[in-house]
């Protein structure tokens, strides 16, 4: 794609943002397909393991609330001026994503998995093995090393896993996205992994706050909230963080 067309795309997204109520942009379907196209080129020449430099925003999941993105930017600053790890479900689903690199690291902050550089794109993501967990496992902190997921693939895993890899690896933090959380980030494992969810109000049902993870050159963390836009019927979290993006059910509890 050229980069004037690009840049126009670009402006008309961001012309969104004017008002309290995000206008409506008109995007023509060839403009999406050549947008999807040349993001599919840009996510290839990445690799999998993308080596990052602080200062940087990182983001959990959006699910395609597109004004709550704008609020980030809002936030945080529109790229260039800052620079974004989004951590996955920026929509939902498509060919696209089956391209993005599967991890981030950070100086001595972010996860790393071993393998992950070998992991050839575009792939579907599999109903076992290492990408599977990479995308799908999730922190309980009723698990004492590995226990069963309740999303029907991958598994759940305790505490004393997380410590066991962050030490193995000389790693200080692993920070990952896939569940909503009430106030947008949480926790776990005496604050070795967190959480961070984006997507505040998530599909008109919950009443949870959004929040961005900000690292700045010493590597220490902070963290901006959005509120829900709106307060719908109160949900009740409880301890258990809650899981968006399930797959299909192939087996085992549910």
């Amino acid at each position: 794609m050229e980069d004037a067309i690009l840049d126009e795309i670009i402006r008309k997204l961001l012309d969104a943002k004017g008002g309290r109520v995000p206008k409506q942009v008109q995007i023509t379907e060839a403009e999406i397909r050549q947008l999807c196209v040349t993001a599919k080129e840009v996510f290839l020449s990445q690799p999998n393991l993308l080596e990052l430099e602080a200062p940087i925003k990182i983001c959990g999941d959006i699910h395609g609330q597109y004004s709550d993105l704008l609020r980030l930017f809002e936030y945080g600053g529109y790229p260039p001026e800052s620079n974004y790890l989004f951590l996955g479900d920026y929509v939902d689903r498509g060919e696209t994503t089956n391209v993005l690199p599967s991890i981030a690291y950070m100086a001595s902050m972010m996860n790393a998995k071993e393998g992950s550089m070998n992991i050839a794109r575009p792939v579907d993501v599999p109903d076992q093995g290492l990408l599977c967990d990479l995308l799908w496992a999730d922190p309980d902190r009723d698990v004492e090393g590995w226990g069963e997921n309740d999303r029907g693939v991958s598994y759940t895993f305790g505490a004393d896993k997380v410590a066991e890899y962050l030490e193995k690896h000389d790693l200080d933090l692993i920070c990952r996205a896939h569940q909503v959380v009430e106030d947008g980030y949480e926790f776990f494992a005496s604050r070795q992994l967190v959480t961070i969810f984006s997507a505040p109000n998530y599909c008109g049902e919950f009443d949870n706050a959004g929040a961005m993870m900000s690292v700045d050159d010493t590597l220490t963390c902070s963290f901006q909230i959005l509120k829900a836009s709106e307060k719908k019927g109160r949900f009740d979290f409880g301890n258990n963080m809650l899981r968006p993006g399930t797959p299909p059910h192939k087996g085992g509890k549910r």
